[in-house]
């Protein structure tokens, strides 16, 4: 099933925490992709923890669609400016993307399908703590129906649902 963009939010959780070359290197790419892609059809992101914002334009439109929370990513389930933004948007799907894969994003993730939302792991812009641990959380958080996806994959399925022609153009350049 293609999700809808209008339905949908990016969450980032701690997505600058680690600034390691190796890390930086893993996002790096993904990243550019994701800021075109959130602008082209204005997705609201939600950013937890060690995030700096996304480096946009600065027209209010723009900055309209971040939310920047200072939680701890275990508890952002019981904040209510995270659940109230997501129920007043309406959003059903969740995309999850940040530091570390196998802790924070891995409980987020869960306690967000336990919730009834579909739930989509981007795995280019995710970092793990130990490698190592990568694809035995992939594994696991797909027994609960949450799979991986790349930025590249998103924004293709973003375009498609909405059956715009323009816009899916618009996505194939970007990607090309």
């Amino acid at each position: 099933m293609l999700t809808n963009p209008r339905h949908s939010r990016l969450v980032l959780i701690n997505l600058m925490r680690d600034q390691m070359p190796a890390h930086t290197a893993v996002i790096g790419a993904g990243l550019s992709l994701l800021q075109a892609g959130l602008q082209m059809f204005n997705v609201s992101s939600i950013l937890v923890g060690k995030c700096q914002p996304l480096d946009i334009e600065p027209d209010q439109a723009a900055m309209d669609l971040i939310t920047q929370l200072e939680v701890n990513a275990f508890s952002i389930w019981r904040d209510r400016r995270f659940t109230d933004g997501l129920a007043s948007a309406q959003a059903s799907v969740l995309f999850f993307g940040g530091s570390w894969l196998e802790e924070e994003i891995f409980i987020s993730a869960l306690q967000a399908a336990e919730r009834g939302y579909d739930v989509r792991l981007v795995s280019d812009i995710t970092t793990a703590r130990a490698e190592a641990d990568r694809s035995f959380v992939l594994d696991r958080l797909a027994l609960h129906g949450i799979l991986a996806t790349t930025v590249r994959q998103m924004l293709l399925e973003w375009a498609v649902c909405l059956g715009d022609p323009v816009l899916l153009q618009k996505v194939q350049e970007l990607l090309s």
